[in-house]
């Protein structure tokens, strides 16, 4: 499976309540959660994100809540992959949980910048930033991750006998 888009690039330690700020937590509509999505460090991000963009980040990515919102705000907003040095565990396995790819890569999150154009083979584990023209190798995805990530989620997959 492969992922291409512009990136939108963020720092260190950018937690739950900047990506979906708790005044926002008494709905579960993704919609809702999407408008809302990175506002409280990213004025714009609604105005400048679109559908299959590439998040970016610094070190640990989605520390703070364990609420779901968080990733369901970002792949909502239209990111297809987020690429980061690392990830809060919480914030890690709920991505996955609702099927949102996200990846541990210390280089290319170091490397990559704001407005870049990166495309990833999900299977290979390979980013291409294909604005620079510099490759970056990253752990691939067990099997089953995979398929719940292509499922669209964990309960997709459940549900349709994947796992």
């Amino acid at each position: 499976m492969n992922v291409n888009g512009k990136v939108l690039k963020y720092g260190d330690n950018v937690d739950t309540d900047v990506i979906i700020p708790a005044r926002y937590l008494n709905t579960s509509d993704k919609k809702e959660l999407a408008s809302h999505c990175m506002e409280d460090i990213d004025k714009e991000f609604v105005k400048k994100v679109q559908v299959g963009d590439i998040m970016v980040a610094g070190r640990n990515f989605g520390c703070g809540s364990s609420r779901e919102h968080a990733p369901i705000s970002i792949k909502e907003s239209g990111i297809s992959l987020i690429i980061a040095k690392n990830f809060a565990r919480i914030f890690y396995r709920n991505a996955i949980n609702i099927g949102l790819p996200i990846v541990e890569c210390e280089a290319a999150a170091s490397e990559i910048a704001e407005g870049d154009v990166v495309e990833m083979d999900l299977d290979s584990g390979i980013i291409k930033n294909l604005t620079t023209g510099k490759e970056y190798q990253s752990e691939p995805f067990p099997a089953f991750i995979q398929s719940i990530i292509s499922a669209g989620g964990l309960i997709n997959a459940a549900k349709g006998g994947l796992l």
